[in-house]
């Protein structure tokens, strides 16, 4: 609990506007010490500031406050903690998520537009840093928690982007859902010897490749696509998110922007069925941090 001055302070408001809110709205809803001085909930405050930020409008902000309590993690909950580099917090607000939604849910709705949040144009920050690492620490702990592979169709993702790039985070994502989904699942870069990608090829013999993580040059993909293909002549070529330029005589299917909707158009492909991800199910409390 809080007195009101340290309310009003979180809410960027006076207490006198506090005030006003309580008779008008019936919310946030104080409770009194013993000495009669006004007690609010912290979590009812923050989801009220969460609100404000998301809403702008504070009649919105009261209903949707109402609406979630200090239940549902949410983008904006999870990217003020990664700004202020507060891991546990991060964490905390993943697990949550994880009891309110699937997996592939938290890292679309949550996790991904967090980070992104802490991006800003041509300029590198800290605070983007962290968050891009964390992200990245976090989804690796969620590979590792995914069962086997259960279906005989492999994928090779090839990733094009760097460190601290968003479009890594997006490549990693869809490789941690075609894992669950039971796919035998190789992210690899583009940099790899053509010997040495024969041998990965060999040995994983995929029935699609996934070219992701930003632009790669025509001459790259050329040498990717030829190299593949003199292994597996039927294998599909897919792009993710805009990696091959339009020149509007590429072959290469084209997967969008969502690795949800990426993952499900894969298996479409491979198998003839969409994905069935459950809504709730990977909880991993102490994964998050990993």
């Amino acid at each position: 609990m809080i007195r009101i001055n340290g309310a009003a302070s979180m809410l960027g408001v006076s207490t006198n506007t506090l005030r006003g809110w309580e008779r008008r709205y019936g919310f946030p809803r104080p409770q009194r010490s013993s000495g009669g001085h006004r007690q609010y909930s912290l979590e009812e405050i923050e989801a009220l500031r969460q609100a404000l930020a998301e809403t702008g409008n504070v009649s919105s902000a009261v209903a949707l406050a109402r609406q979630r309590g200090s239940a549902p993690s949410s983008s904006p909950r999870l990217a003020d903690a990664l700004r202020a580099f507060d891991e546990g917090a991060a964490d905390r607000l993943l697990e949550e998520s994880l009891a309110l939604r699937s997996l592939e849910r938290t890292i679309e709705e949550v996790l991904l537009p967090a980070v992104a949040a802490q991006q800003e144009p041509e300029r590198p920050t800290a605070e983007f840093e962290f968050a891009w690492r964390h992200a990245t620490a976090w989804l690796s702990a969620m590979k590792r928690l995914a069962p086997p592979a259960s279906r005989r169709e492999g994928v090779l993702i090839f990733d094009s982007s760097g460190v601290c790039d968003l479009e890594s985070l997006h490549s990693q994502a869809l490789e941690v859902m075609l894992r669950r989904s039971g796919l035998r699942t190789l992210l690899l870069t583009p940099g790899i010897d053509n010997g040495r990608l024969g041998r990965a090829l060999r040995a994983l013999e995929p029935d699609a490749v996934v070219l992701a993580g930003g632009g790669l040059a025509l001459e790259a993909i050329g040498r990717i696509v030829y190299a593949i293909r003199a292994v597996r002549p039927a294998v599909h070529v897919l792009d993710f998110r805009t990696t091959v330029p339009d020149t509007g005589l590429s072959t290469i299917t084209r997967l969008g922007d969502s690795p949800t909707a990426a993952r499900e158009a894969i298996l479409e492909l491979l198998t003839g069925r969409r994905a069935q991800a459950p809504e709730t199910g990977l909880s991993a409390p102490g994964a998050a941090g990993a």
